[in-house]
């Protein structure tokens, strides 16, 4: 049923690395024919390693682009030109990561992609998007997690800190998709694409709507490390647990089933709540993570262990869900929403090939 919803769909993709192919690698899970053109050897992720060095063919590389074509097109060259202009002809589709002025530069304005194929979705998807100051600067998720503000909020009183995944690229990606489906459907009712301007900044930062009303210091907000009731905390063993029973019926669950009944009116304590919290880190550091489970795991108060990730694909919910699958060359998750009760099938590889067979 999945690969019913974009069926007929060709999507041209033009993007490298992870925000631009991760958003053609979900029209493509939702059944869209992406052709993604890479220069003569491949993009660069291509080649490069778990360590991100030059190497033998990327997992990464391979899980991003899996169930894609992919064609080698050298856009530098006349030839190449014409076979982009016969494949964008045919597409419903542009997806491209360049910096802004490349497609100019590579012969297709926007007005000449309006004239070549007028029903063209074309989305840029860039780091800073086509306009301002910024618009040509190189960047990476950290830099653009950092201008978001996001960075400023995340971490520890100390020091900010890197978030994994890199929440801006899917971010980005994620917007790229839900508008590029916006347009579609706008085409269907006026016969005509539309050019797409998305920042993985921006795309970030509309996230930040109620952090910019509020702007909480780092570490010492509700639900940036400032709460007893919301945080992280260690146990003896080493592992750590997640908590965070907001509500009042939660956290009095909570108090009661620990033994600490006199917890409870100390939930409203002023931010940061630092002497709540080093009573509870106390006392999650005296047991194991065994003991807590056995004390907290049936109890209506959202906890919950925090799970290493070589745990997740044996753990109880995934498996029940059934979304995580194995390749020879990597694990990943299958697209994440089960339509009608069915779990999606595990994406076919990339394939290399050439212009003639897309």
């Amino acid at each position: 049923m999945l690969k019913e919803f974009l069926a007929g769909c060709r999507v041209l993709d033009l993007s490298q690395f992870l925000p631009g192919p991760y958003a053609t690698r979900m029209l493509a899970d939702m059944g869209a024919h992406v052709v993604k053109v890479e220069p003569p050897g491949g993009e660069p992720l291509r080649h490069m390693d778990l360590e991100g060095r030059p190497g033998q063919e990327s997992p990464f590389y391979s899980m991003l682009n899996a169930g894609k074509s992919v064609i080698f097109l050298d856009l530098k060259t006349d030839s190449g030109r014409a076979e982009l202009t016969d494949l964008i002809e045919r597409a419903d589709i542009l997806m491209e990561s360049f910096r802004p002025g490349v497609m100019d530069r590579l012969g297709f304005p926007n007005d000449r992609l309006r004239q070549i194929n007028r029903r063209l979705v074309h989305c840029a998807l860039s780091g800073f998007g086509q306009t301002g100051p910024y618009r040509n600067r190189p960047g990476h998720d950290v830099n653009y997690v950092a201008l978001s503000g996001g960075q400023s909020v995340t971490g520890t009183d100390e020091r900010p800190a890197i978030t994994l995944p890199p929440i801006s690229d899917y971010a980005g990606a994620l917007q790229a998709v839900i508008v590029t489906l916006g347009a579609l459907r706008a085409r269907e009712r006026t016969g005509e694409g539309a050019f797409l301007d998305v920042s993985t900044t921006e795309s970030l930062l509309a996230w930040q709507g109620p952090s910019l009303s509020w702007n909480p210091p780092r570490g010492r907000g509700i639900i940036n490390g400032g709460a007893g009731g919301y945080n992280l905390y260690r146990t003896a063993d080493d592992r750590f647990v997640s908590l965070s029973p907001l509500e009042p019926k939660f956290w009095q669950n909570f108090c009661n089933a620990v033994g600490h009944p006199e917890w409870i009116e100390r939930r409203f304590e002023p931010m940061p709540q630092s002497a709540l919290i080093a009573d509870i880190a106390a006392m999650f550091a005296a047991e194991p993570l065994a003991h807590w489970d056995a004390v907290l795991d049936s109890v209506d108060c959202c906890y919950q262990p925090v799970v290493n990730l070589d745990e997740v694909p044996d753990h109880p919910q995934h498996k029940a869900r059934g979304l995580v699958y194995q390749t020879d060359m990597f694990r990943d998750v299958v697209f994440p929403t089960l339509v009608d009760g069915m779990v999606p099938e595990p994406r076919l590889p990339h394939q290399d090939t050439d212009v003639a067979a897309v």
